[in-house]
This record gives C-alpha cells, sequence and structure tokens, in this order.
C-alpha cells in the first residue's frame, strides 16, 4: 500500500514517518507542506492513500479533497482538532485521526485501509458479479448465501448489518442470514444515502428507524420497526445528530 503525507508542520511529518515506518506494508511515497504541493505529488505518485492535516495554510485539506479528480486516493485525515470529524466523513474519509496519533489506533486505521483496497481489487466470483465498489440502489435485490441457504432480498429490506469478523450477519424483512463477506465491504455496495455505520460492528438503514433517544456520554440508541434496539458510538451519534437535524 502506498502513502503520502500531506502536513504543514515538519515534525508532524517526521512523526507519522516514524509511525507508519512500524507498518511494512505501508510505502511512504513523499510528504508535501500545502494543497498546491500535494495536488502535484498525488498526480505524480498516484498513492492508494493520504494522511492529510486539515488546516494549513492557503487551502484546507477539505479544499485539497474537493479539487482532486477522480479516481482520488483514500483519505485518512490526522488533525489536532476533533471538531471536523463530522465534515470528515462527510467527505467519505475512510478514517479521522487525533493528534498525537496513538500507535493502535494507527494500526486499525490501515487495517481499515487494508480490507479496503482488497476489496477494490477483488476478482468477481459466482456470487460477485458486479464490479468492485458498485452501488446498489434500494429497489435492487441481492442473493444472501448462508451455508446451502439462500435468500433474495430487497435492498430496501435490509434493516440491520452485523459485523463477526470476517462474516456479516444481515437482518431484513423476514429472516436474517450470516454471509463471507466483512461489514466495510458491503459498506462500499449500499447506498450511503440511507444506510448509516452506528458503529465499527453495526450499520442500519435509517428507513427502518421507528423512535431515537438520547444514551449515555451523548450517544443515542434507536430502535428498528422490528424491535432491535441499536446503541450508536459517541462519534457516530454526533454524525447522525448533524445530518438528521436532531
Amino acid at each position: 500500500m502506498t502513502c503520502l503525507i500531506i502536513d504543514d508542520e515538519r515534525l508532524a511529518r517526521q512523526e507519522l514517518r516514524r509511525l507508519l515506518a512500524n507498518h511494512p506494508g505501508m510505502e511512504i511515497l513523499g510528504e508535501a507542506s500545502n494543497a498546491r504541493e500535494a495536488r502535484s505529488a498525488i498526480a505524480q505518485q498516484q498513492p492508494d492513500v493520504i494522511f492529510l492535516d486539515v488546516e494549513m495554510p492557503g487551502q484546507t485539506g477539505f479544499e485539497l479533497i474537493e479539487s482532486l479528480p477522480e479516481p482520488a486516493p483514500l483519505v485518512v485525515f490526522v488533525t489536532a482538532f476533533d471538531q471536523h470529524a463530522v465534515h470528515a466523513f462527510d467527505v467519505q474519509a475512510l478514517d479521522y485521526l487525533v493528534k498525537p496519533v496513538e500507535p493502535q489506533r494507527l494500526a486499525s486505521s490501515i487495517a481499515r485501509l487494508e480490507v479496503v483496497l482488497e476489496v477494490a481489487g477483488e476478482t468477481p466470483g459466482p456470487e460477485n458479479t458486479e464490479p468492485a465498489g458498485s452501488s446498489l440502489s434500494l429497489e435492487d435485490s441481492v442473493l444472501l448465501r448462508e451455508g446451502e441457504r439462500l435468500a433474495l432480498v430487497k435492498v430496501k429490506d435490509i434493516s440491520l448489518l452485523e459485523s463477526e469478523r470476517n462474516y456479516t450477519r444481515v437482518y431484513f424483512t423476514g429472516g436474517a442470514v450470516m454471509i463471507l463477506r466483512s461489514l466495510n465491504a458491503l459498506e462500499m455496495r449500499l447506498p450511503p444515502s440511507i444506510f448509516f455505520r452506528t458503529s465499527r460492528s453495526q450499520m442500519i438503514n435509517i428507513r427502518h428507524i421507528a423512535q431515537v433517544q438520547p444514551w449515555f456520554s451523548q450517544s443515542i440508541k434507536a430502535k428498528l420497526q422490528d424491535g432491535r434496539e441499536i446503541e450508536f458510538s459517541r462519534r457516530q451519534a454526533l454524525a447522525f445528530r448533524e445530518r438528521m437535524g436532531l
């Protein structure tokens, strides 16, 4: 996996380079101290991912992302300010790291990157005939397989997805199945306007929410139409409030 480090602070770039050195699968192609340098480096080097600061002289990290042509690299924000997190996920950033970056937190982010890049490079098989990353609509039907059991389910009828390592339990109107696909891989296929990641391990269809109520530590809990109760992580509760105007 190749990357660029984009930060206006030299010491911050050095520290991130030091942390990334502990991950031999990560190849650092170069560094940039502002958006202008970053655009040139991205065009020339074509990295898989950029580790990007938000507040930089000239243009911000968000303005840089908006100016990049497709296909753009994956983005992991690395910043000293946590108030930009909601905006970061609005622009489809894969992760948001707050300085000083904790080694375990960085390792978790790199693991997510590896999963996403692996899915994007998959060769379609008998049960995956659409191009990797292609988006499904609510009216599309998907074939879900658990052993010998097959279920043909409309996307709009999926209410909840729960991660269990490399498997995901998919709940839908009338039943549930466990399939051999990661939640991250499924998230890339499902319409983001309808499916919302409530935590690392769960994603819900917001059209299946019957009730939302405040919960502990500024979190929220949603009750689905089938009666299941889903607790949001604190960060995703904030993102959900911003998105839904709560």
